[in-house]
């Protein structure tokens, strides 16, 4: 039996309340989660490619601008093996190739990129946060410029006095900035990654 209130009417009914369920990767059917890492794989890897000739503010200096291919190699080998940071350089360099000049080829240099940066974190010799990111990714940017320095030495096909010039030029501008935007790039896809680790790993 229910006891009318004061007011001479019955207390209504508390209204249950819902918990909307957030759906995580994990609820996911298999196939769309394989087609939505593909999807960031390759769009990322676009994106990289259509802002590598681009010049916002900001990101230029001396008319260089961040190497944003390099970038995305050391992003994709701190966390993968030996092999797939090398091929993925490869790839990423015979990209490049095709958007600037295959001689020398930029593959052979964002191979090696991936191979050291793979090789250097196997043991976890430097922790993965920003600071450590972009210290990797200036390194990097340092390595690849004087290989590719190298390579047009090897070509023979022009003098050292225009090499000297384009290696100061460009190399520690590219460092610079390419360290300075590493995280814009590092951040989402490792945290993309890193959920699609959890939920391979269940």
């Amino acid at each position: 039996m229910k006891i009318p209130s004061f007011s001479g009417k019955s207390k209504p009914p508390e209204r249950k309340k819902f918990r909307t369920r957030q759906k995580s990767l994990a609820d996911w059917h298999p196939g769309w989660l394989r087609v939505a890492d593909w999807s960031i794989i390759v769009g990322s890897v676009f994106l990289c490619l259509l802002l590598l000739p681009t010049r916002f503010p900001g990101t230029e200096l001396l008319r260089i601008g961040p190497n944003w291919l390099l970038i995305w190699v050391v992003a994709w080998s701190v966390k993968r093996s030996v092999w797939s940071g090398t091929l993925a350089g490869i790839i990423l360099g015979l990209l490049q190739d095709a958007m600037t000049s295959p001689e020398p080829s930029h593959a052979i240099t964002l191979g090696f990129v991936g191979f050291l940066t793979a090789l250097i974190q196997k043991p976890r010799f430097i922790q993965e946060d920003f600071i450590s990111i972009a210290l990797i990714v200036f390194v990097m940017a340092i390595v690849a410029e004087t290989g590719f320095g190298l390579l047009l030495k090897l070509s023979g096909d022009r003098s050292t006095d225009f090499i000297w010039a384009y290696y100061q030029r460009v190399t520690l501008a590219s460092a610079i900035l390419s360290s300075l935007w590493a995280p814009v790039l590092y951040y989402p896809l490792n945290v993309w990654w890193e959920k699609m680790k959890l939920v391979n790993s269940h």
